[in-house]
């Protein structure tokens, strides 16, 4: 497994109960495999502001975002943007987010998530920080959204989509995060193929850890689980989709991600 320095993981869910016990085990393993930087995804407002916990816990490592997945977006009332804004008001929270639309589960009405999911737009433009945006099922309506409002910031986390999606995502301005999904030799062949078509400077990498384990990573870990210090294992399957060292995708993806979300050189 390659391990090239710095490494940033743009997105793991370090408040997911998997992580409850060996929080500080997993940072040092992350450590250890020249992870540099990981931000803390938060999905409701009790996740966000424990992320935002975790980073005052672990102010050399850890920043975080704040928002309400589509999920979520059934349970927001009239204090949830407040909330987030008094969330986002600390330096370490530096993206609004996870945020936009889930047509696939439908946990919320799509008239909830589409609410909610401008509001969270509007509030990041407010703010001046970046979208931390999740979409499955939701093409084109999520486009639409996003179209109607630009806001100047955003990356489409955990891309998995079609052609037609990553072109709307680049005609967006957004970056695009790729997680290990690429790593599967059954589900990521289309993703091998159209990661080749992410600008250098748009290309952001990440494990959304607990979930989508590298399927080809050897031994699996215990239950599955992902963790930050399997991102070379992903940096170096998208090198070899790229043909290109890992050593340099690991380099330009942890510049974009200080572009993006404002973080400081390590």
């Amino acid at each position: 497994m390659v391990a090239p320095m710095p490494l940033v993981d743009i997105g793991a869910n370090l408040t997911h109960p998997a992580f409850r016990i060996d929080l500080d085990e997993v940072l040092a393993r992350a450590r250890r495999a020249g992870v540099a930087t990981i931000v803390v995804t938060g999905t409701s407002v009790e996740e966000s502001r424990a992320a935002a916990h975790l980073t005052a816990a672990h102010p050399d490592m850890l920043f975080a975002t704040a928002g309400v997945h589509p999920h979520h977006a059934r349970d927001c009332g009239p204090g949830t943007i407040e909330d987030l804004r008094s969330i986002l008001s600390d330096p370490r929270v530096v993206a609004v987010g996870e945020c936009g639309l889930d047509f696939n589960r439908n946990y919320s009405p799509h008239p909830d998530q589409e609410r909610w999911f401008v509001a969270q737009i509007e509030l990041g433009i407010e703010l001046g920080k970046p979208l931390f945006l999740h979409s499955r099922d939701a093409h084109p309506r999520f486009s639409e959204i996003l179209k109607s409002h630009r806001p100047p910031k955003a990356v489409a986390h955990c891309f998995t989509g079609s052609r037609e999606e990553l072109r709307a995502a680049l005609d967006l301005g957004l970056y695009v995060g790729i997680t290990g999904w690429i790593c599967d030799e059954r589900r990521g062949r289309q993703l091998q193929d159209l990661v080749r078509e992410i600008p250098r400077e748009r290309l952001l990498l990440e494990t959304d850890a607990p979930y989508l384990t590298p399927r080809d990573l050897r031994p699996q870990p215990k239950a599955r689980r992902n963790e930050p210090a399997f991102l070379p294992h992903i940096v170096a399957a998208v090198a070899r989709a790229l043909g290109r060292p890992a050593e340099e995708i690991a380099g330009e993806t942890a510049r974009n991600a200080r572009a993006l979300f404002g973080l400081p050189v390590t």
